[in-house]
Parts: C-alpha cells; sequence; structure tokens
C-alpha cells in the first residue's frame, strides 16, 4: 500500500508539480485546492488525482478535510504546505484586510494543516511534512510586509516543529524558491521580467515548478530521514540564505 501525501494549493503552479511528482514516486496524492473548481477539475481528469475543496485559512475546515482524505485513501504520511496568497501593497498603503488574508493563508495555515495530522504521524512513528516558504520571507521584499512576515514565520514554525518531530519519527523541512516560472509569473510584463526581474537571478532564468517539486520528492523519501529543520534554498543563486 502506497503512501499518502496531502499538497495544499495542490492542483495549480507549484502545487500541480508536486503533486504530479510524488503521484509518479508511487505516492497516493490528494490536492487541496481553495476555489477554482474548473481548474481542479481539469488536473483531476488530466493526472486522476483526487482534489479537495476547502481555505487552509479555516481550522475546522482543514481538520474536517484531512479526516475525508484519511477516509478515502488512508492516513496521511505526508504534508505538503504549499497553498499561498499575495496580497502586495507598499505598507503605508496596506490594510489590516490585506495583512490578515495573507497571514491566515500563508502562516496560520500550516498550523491549521500540521495540527490534525501531527498526533496521527507520533502515533505511527512516521512523517513528512514540507513547507514551501519563499526568497521573499529570507530577503524581504518591498510591498510584501505582510508575505514576507509570513513566509519568513513558516522557516520559523519548520524549525520549531522540526525538534519536536524528530525522535518520533517525523522531519520537518522547508523549501524557499525564488522566482518560478508558473502562469502567475509568466503573466508579468515581459519587459518587466526580462530588464528587472531575471537580471537578478544569476543562473539567468526563471526556476521551473518541476525543479521544486523534484526537491520536495526527495525531503518527502526515506533518504532524507537525517534532514529536518532545514530550509533548502531554490532560487537560481538570487540570494544565499
Amino acid at each position: 500500500m502506497s503512501k499518502v501525501a496531502l499538497v495544499t494549493g495542490g492542483s495549480r503552479g507549484i502545487g500541480a508539480a508536486i503533486s504530479k511528482a510524488l503521484k509518479d514516486a508511487g505516492y497516493t496524492v490528494a490536492a487541496n485546492y481553495a476555489g477554482n473548481d474548473d481548474a481542479a477539475a481539469a488536473f483531476t481528469e488530466e493526472t486522476g488525482i483526487k482534489t479537495y475543496k476547502w481555505s487552509v485559512a479555516d481550522y475546522d475546515a482543514c481538520a474536517e478535510g484531512i479526516k475525508k482524505v484519511e477516509e478515502e485513501l488512508g492516513p496521511i504520511a505526508v504534508l505538503v504546505n504549499n497553498a499561498g496568497i499575495t496580497r502586495d501593497s507598499m505598507f503605508h498603503k496596506m490594510t489590516a484586510q490585506q495583512w490578515k488574508e495573507v497571514i491566515d493563508t500563508n502562516l496560520t495555515g500550516l498550523f491549521n494543516m500540521t495540527h490534525p495530522v501531527w498526533n496521527g504521524m507520533r502515533d505511527r512513528k512516521f512523517g513528512r511534512i514540507v513547507n514551501i516558504s519563499s526568497v521573499n520571507g529570507q530577503k524581504g521584499q518591498a510591498g510584501q510586509a505582510n508575505y514576507s512576515a509570513a513566509k519568513a514565520g513558516d522557516i520559523g514554525f519548520t524549525r520549531a516543529l522540526a525538534q519536536e518531530g524528530a525522535r518520533a519519527g517525523i522531519t520537518v523541512n522547508a523549501i524557499a524558491p525564488g522566482y518560478i516560472g508558473t502562469e502567475m509569473v509568466r503573466a508579468i510584463d515581459e519587459k518587466v521580467l526580462n530588464e528587472r526581474i531575471i537580471p537578478q537571478i544569476p543562473v539567468g532564468r526563471l526556476g521551473e515548478p518541476e525543479e521544486i517539486a523534484r526537491a520536495v520528492v526527495f525531503l518527502a523519501s526515506d533518504e532524507a530521514g537525517f534532514i529536518t529543520g532545514s530550509t533548502i534554498s531554490a532560487n537560481g543563486g538570487q540570494f544565499f540564505g
């Protein structure tokens, strides 16, 4: 029986690449999503991966969703906290709502998703948790005080929880992607992309979602059992954190 992996934000962008890579590696994958029903349906039709709809910002919805996944597929062995949103604004214009929405999804969402699976992983003496942070959580970014704070918090959460999980066979690691060639990033004005963003990246290109996915598959594997509390910087040399 294959291990069950749950990927939040798992039907689009980096999350979709992670879901597909885990399935190819032999896992039974569940992909959570928040709102785009058409994209989720198309993803399931393309990949055969089951999708489940709830907001990671809602603790009760997470607990109920996780319960449904485990009833249908089995106990969750791998959790990838990938779901995230942006509400960019310079700080003097940022609203309390823009702050709250990003923190609730990108930081509190990790608690909401991890807390319901933690005791089961402890009881089974095995678990793999991979949190998708960001280069902007490592270095900060103007116009993203909310996003940078949340993504930096993800790294602190990772390091603390790794210490609690270590003796229970649970590893907790983070990946901090740089600019990845998702649909969202490629929608940026080509002039801005080519003249302002890519020149900041020493390797001279955007990353690919599959490159992040391969790192997740490794961290989820038995071979990565001695790695915990770590952050993999996958940013093409843009920042060394």
